[in-house]
């Protein structure tokens, strides 16, 4: 049980989803959207993340409530043995996540070295980022406090700088849109970025000292840090046509300034995934250390990200979504909306009505994902996800396997 003086405050929230949002990935997942021309990206990425983020912290508010992590809350609608598979595949996509950040931020940090002393080697990089974010495991709960908020400070500095290199050319507005991307499809990007962490984050907010503390310093630190970051992302490919902003970095001249963006940006974030996979972990095998875990998934990324070419991220970030987002919608719908099942239970081992209408969510995701709509593919997703599991729910009340 963690003490009343362990318990994360607002600021502390506000400081650890900053830090989470401010990484490579979502500065070139900003660049995606570039083809909308710089005044109609900015509209879909805000929208996008007041509606991601939104979600993402309803998934907050179950855990600070249930205390509990966010891969045990989906025992409340599925049962406990459905959480097991929520765990496995939450693990596999923070496996890759892992190996996505640390492999674009180690080809980042040897472009910098590149540059700076003629040293050519990405391996090194990726062992080096690993090994780094093992440290910042190691520090745990009380130490991520401290860590955080200097780190944070620090990155954010650090891409004030960044956007006045990009805001400085007079060109960045009047450049007209190209097209390449569609408005729901880059309104997908902007809500599927920030519901890539519903899986996690209750893991946090269940150690807040309040619901609103949660929940507010979540949404204000993530949707502020990533809107942030897609914009910059945006206008540096829009005025350089290049998101990587390793490339603007050095050109500024900023020099070790540069790597120290990347590494920190990319550790923050990389922690959360390794932590959270190590609670995903615990609830199929509970005897092992969150921490020690952590550890080990660490090690099991940095090697996934030598092994594996991963820089091509988009097609994974859909598959998140088509898995996570029906899943989350009927969690939200039964704890919110109907309010029968609101608690963590141990007798009910399967809900096979809620496991046949998420399979259901997932193939509308991907219909929806060709459909190309304006909303994009998660909301409407969602929404009819949900709406049949409100509508169904009483029918498929005795599909359930439970305990004798």
């Amino acid at each position: 049980m963690i003490k009343d003086k362990e318990k994360l405050g607002f600021w502390t929230f506000v400081f650890l989803w900053f830090g989470a949002a401010v990484s490579i990935a979502e500065i070139m997942t900003g660049g995606l959207i570039a083809p909308l021309g710089f005044k109609v990206g900015i509209i879909v990425i805000l929208v996008g993340h007041l509606i991601g983020t939104g979600i993402l912290v309803l998934g907050g508010i179950i855990g600070t409530r249930e205390k509990v992590p966010s891969m045990t809350s989906t025992n409340i609608s599925f049962g406990v043995y459905s959480t097991y598979l929520f765990s496995i595949l939450n693990i596999l996509q923070l496996i890759g996540w892992t190996a996505i950040m640390i492999k674009v931020a180690a080809s980042s940090v040897n472009l910098i070295s590149q540059s700076l002393w003629n040293v050519n080697n990405v391996l090194v990089y990726i062992v080096f980022i690993g090994l780094l974010t093992v440290l910042w495991l190691y520090f745990g709960n009380a130490g991520m406090k401290k860590l955080n908020i200097t780190a944070v400070s620090l990155l954010f500095m650090l891409t004030l700088i960044l956007g006045s290199i990009i805001f400085k050319d007079k060109t960045l507005l009047t450049k007209a849109a190209t097209g390449g991307i569609s408005f729901g499809g880059a309104l997908e990007l902007s809500i599927v970025m920030p519901l890539s962490w519903l899986p996690l984050i209750a893991d946090y907010t269940r150690f807040a000292k309040s619901e609103k503390a949660g929940a507010y310093g979540s949404f204000i630190g993530y949707f502020v840090g990533s809107s942030w970051m897609f914009i910059i992302g945006l206008g540096a490919a829009i005025v350089s046509k290049n998101s990587d902003p390793s490339v603007m970095m050095l050109a500024a001249n900023l020099g070790i300034a540069a790597l120290g963006i990347v590494v920190l940006s990319t550790v923050t974030t990389t922690f959360l995934d390794v932590y959270s996979a190590g609670v995903s972990f615990l609830n199929i095998i509970p005897k092992l250390g969150e921490k020690k875990i952590g550890i080990i998934m660490t090690v099991i990324g940095t090697l996934a990200a030598v092994i594996i070419p991963m820089e091509n991220y988009e097609n994974f970030l859909y598959a998140i979504g088509s898995v996570f987002a029906p899943l989350f919608a009927i969690l939200i719908t039964d704890y919110f909306i109907i309010k029968k099942n609101t608690k963590v239970h141990s007798n009910i081992l399967v809900n096979w009505g809620a496991i046949f209408v998420w399979i259901i969510g997932i193939i509308l995701y991907y219909w929806f994902i060709k459909l190309d709509l304006v909303l994009g593919a998660t909301m409407p997703d969602m929404v009819i996800t949900g709406f049949i599991y409100l509508i169904s729910w009483r029918m498929m009340s005795k599909w359930k396997l439970t305990t004798k």
